[in-house]
């Protein structure tokens, strides 16, 4: 339900902002995207606090659909918001293999601060750095474990590269790259285990892409300012 409610707020987006002529010089963009997350994952399980020798845990790869807003301060700098949810398994590893540790959902917004390059031809090159916040939830019971498993919200540092391509009247086409480092706290209520847990997510996205002038929506301004 989670993601029919997401792809309709997609839909919505860029209804609203179609009925605006496309301005590629506009200081807003949005996007919609379909995106892989990749984590990278590993853990360090203990049982009562003392580590098992060769526990260890991944958590699953998924695509997901996605959101992006890109505000632009000037030609060059803009901040981007991507936003989506996302539901992942986690599995075991090692001795663990095989063991089904539950299922939960997550809420991974990335905020980075972005340098985008001057046009060559119909392409923009684009290079982000910033931050992602993930918050987990409704965590399931584990068959494994007998417990629902429950992980600690994190936080980690984002590295991004991406480029957007003309195809006119405002409209993009997109490719993205985004490379997160982070980690999180996993338990297993009632149970005794829990785990450190090295997340790492590559977060690959393709999509297309809407810019244009924010003020439109509002009833346009006297002198758009041109940022391409």
């Amino acid at each position: 339900m989670r993601r029919i409610g997401l792809g309709a707020l997609l839909v919505l987006s860029l209804g609203a902002v179609s009925a605006n002529a496309g301005n590629y010089s506009g200081d807003t963009l949005v996007r919609v995207e379909g995106t892989v997350v990749v984590p990278d994952s590993g853990a360090k399980v203990s049982v009562g606090g003392s580590r098992v020798p060769g526990a260890d845990a991944e958590v699953s790869t998924e695509t997901i659909p996605s959101l992006t807003i890109t505000h632009f301060f000037t030609k060059n700098i803009a901040a981007e918001l991507f936003c989506c949810f996302a539901k992942f398994s986690a599995e075991g590893k090692g001795a663990l293999k095989g063991a089904d540790l539950g299922d939960f959902w997550a809420f991974p917004p990335i905020v980075t601060l972005q340098y985008h390059f001057d046009p060559v031809g119909v392409f923009k090159p684009y290079l982000g750095v910033g931050f992602q916040y993930i918050h987990y939830f409704d965590g399931s019971r584990s068959p494994a474990t007998g417990g629902k498993i429950n992980l600690d919200d994190s936080w980690g540092v984002a590295l991004q590269g991406g480029v957007d391509m003309e195809i006119g009247n405002g409209w993009y086409l997109n490719a993205d790259i985004k490379k997160v480092w982070l980690d999180t706290d996993a338990s297993w209520k009632g149970t005794g285990v829990a785990a450190k847990v090295d997340v790492d997510p590559l977060i690959i996205s393709a999509g297309v892409g809407y810019r244009f002038n924010f003020a439109d929506l509002l009833g346009g301004r006297a002198a758009p300012a041109p940022l391409k």
